[in-house]
């Protein structure tokens, strides 16, 4: 099927989003490796993605592991530092479809202030036709009900639509729904499926 929308994921596609590089920077490898086995910091993270309150879920977490306080709460108090850089190939894949009138979507796991936090450091977050995001919607990838809010909110078939992520779970279930995926390994490989979908010319993607 011809494809009609393009749905970005957004953390590891158009911005790097690696916190341990993050704390290995600021704490060293040997301490966050510790901090990271005691406290399950991507499960806070998941909480936040859920719909929780940014800064009263960190600040809690930090409260209940109180040798970790101070670098738990830099979670929150740091985040930008965390979410960065943008992935520049991937920005510009995403205005070069929506310079040809293609129809470009996001739908990212994210919490309602880190999102908000996020569109006002990076302009393209602003650019999509429409998004999805986890922290409105109450569920995350890759639960069921997060894919089918899309496909009653698109306005387009599962088949017609080009989806693209970092991860495999993502990915299967929006396969298994019936979507085209992309497992993003990089923009290079991202922009040579645009390309073969005939979407962007080889000049428009590079």
């Amino acid at each position: 099927m011809t494809v009609e929308l393009v749905i970005f994921d957004i953390g590891n596609v158009l911005i790097e989003w690696q916190p341990e590089r993050y704390y290995d920077r600021v704490i060293g490898r040997a301490r966050r490796e510790a901090m990271f086995a005691e406290v399950d910091l991507h499960g806070m993270n998941d909480d936040i993605d859920r719909g929780g309150d940014f800064r009263d879920t960190i600040y809690a977490a930090a409260d209940a592991y109180p040798q970790w306080r101070d670098e738990i709460r830099m979670w929150h108090d740091d985040w930008m530092d965390l979410a960065t850089p943008p992935i520049d190939h991937s920005v510009r894949l995403l205005r070069a479809l929506r310079a040809k009138g293609i129809q470009v979507q996001a739908l990212t796991n994210f919490g309602i202030g880190t999102f908000a936090l996020a569109a006002t450091h990076y302009d393209f977050l602003n650019e999509f036709d429409k998004r999805h995001i986890s922290g409105h919607l109450g569920t995350i990838k890759p639960d069921e009900e997060i894919y089918e809010i899309v496909e009653r909110e698109c306005g387009h078939a599962p088949g017609a639509i080009l989806f693209t992520d970092d991860r495999h779970d993502n990915i299967e279930t929006a396969r298994s729904r019936g979507w085209q995926t992309h497992l993003f390994e990089g923009p290079g490989g991202w922009a040579e499926r645009l390309v073969a979908e005939g979407l962007l010319s080889a000049e428009e993607a590079a």
